[in-house]
């Protein structure tokens, strides 16, 4: 039994992603290729994400290697730059945890290739030698557990779990699925994740691209399909029947999405964004459903991951800062306030 496991049998894990999405907000990050060069060019600026992150209650600091392997690396002419970009994620993240008071997880991080396809047995054959280094380096960091994610083909998450058990520690396996709620070998998450459970994964659930509203369906049928632990880590929009993915949200004003149009992904979904209290609602869904290890991932931010943490009866640092508007000029009651101000608060 894994250090993960452990802790998911005493309760719930906190996950905060988001790294890519927030890191693209602050100006250190481009959208499109979403290369995570900054760890190299400002390691300053992971360094103090992840610090926000865990100090608003994630459990877990996880190396921003997210699309920092050899497929991504080729398209913007950096390949030879991807030993260094991963060792240097591994550290900050591990920096960031033992500054925490050394509580928190450290963990690997490999992901979609955007290469792998089914037909083509040698695109097998590079996926694998494209996790196998990744996670090599993650074992030599030292690493508590290795998430394998944001895969959509049951084939190459199953590959990713192959080459992360290697290195020894617990492995986490989350999938994604698209509009039409399948992985794209046609089969349902619920079936992937228990061959998932079935070849060694000691977690297995789902992140990224689906909302709280459209992932938790899937996600109960996770858990009912499953013994071992179930991750829940979305993204922070609000998606719905119609569309069950960010990347297919319309956004109703549809003038200001250039070049986009209507298509509201990547970088025009502010106005869709799930509100701090919906995240927190979220986080106990899922803690009532057994979902243990919860999250939130691409367009998370601190104050998603503070929510979910109070949600879920805890009392990060950063809740010495949480909103209380008994003070508020306006909108408060405490004594002193200036009744003249309160009673203008219809006006506001």
């Amino acid at each position: 039994m894994g250090v993960l496991t452990e802790r998911l049998d005493g309760g719930a894990v906190i996950c905060a992603e988001g790294y890519l999405f927030e890191l693209e907000r602050r100006g250190y990050l481009q959208a499109g290729a979403f290369v995570p060069e900054v760890v190299l060019e400002h390691p300053d600026a992971v360094l103090q994400l992840h610090r926000e992150f865990l100090r608003a209650g994630s459990d877990v600091s996880v190396a921003f290697t997210y699309y920092a392997h050899r497929e991504k690396m080729r398209l913007i002419g950096k390949e030879h730059l991807i030993k260094s970009l991963q060792k240097n994620a591994l550290a900050l993240a591990k920096q960031a945890a033992e500054e925490c008071g050394g509580d928190s997880l450290v963990c690997g991080n490999i992901c979609n290739t955007n290469i792998y396809d089914p037909d083509d047995k040698s695109t097998h054959d590079e996926v694998r030698r494209m996790f196998a280094e990744q996670v090599g380096w993650a074992a030599d960091a030292g690493v508590d557990f290795i998430l394998v994610e944001t895969l959509s083909w049951h084939g190459e998450a199953l590959i990713g779990l192959e080459e992360a058990k290697k290195s020894g520690v617990d492995v986490a396996v989350n999938l994604v699925s698209h509009s039409d709620g399948m992985l794209r070998e046609n089969m349902t998450p619920a079936d992937s994740c228990k061959m998932l459970e079935d070849a060694g994964a000691a977690v297995v659930g789902m992140n990224c691209n689906r909302g709280p509203a459209t992932m938790l369906p899937l996600l109960a049928d996770i858990r009912a399909k499953v013994s071992c632990h179930v991750a829940g880590i979305p993204v922070p929009y609000r998606t719905n029947t119609e569309t069950p993915t960010f990347q297919s949200l319309q956004d109703p004003h549809g003038e200001c999405c250039r070049p986009e149009g209507m298509r509201a992904f990547p970088v025009a979904l502010d106005a869709l964004t799930c509100t701090r209290y919906e995240m927190a609602d979220f986080a106990k869904q899922c803690v009532e459903k057994d979902i243990r290890l919860v999250g939130v991932c691409c367009g998370g931010a601190p104050h998603h991951v503070r929510a979910m943490a109070e949600a879920l009866g805890r009392k990060p640092k950063s809740s010495k800062y949480s909103p209380d508007m008994s003070k508020h000029y306006a909108l408060g009651g405490e004594k002193s306030l200036k009744k003249i101000n309160q009673g203008f608060k219809s006006n506001l």
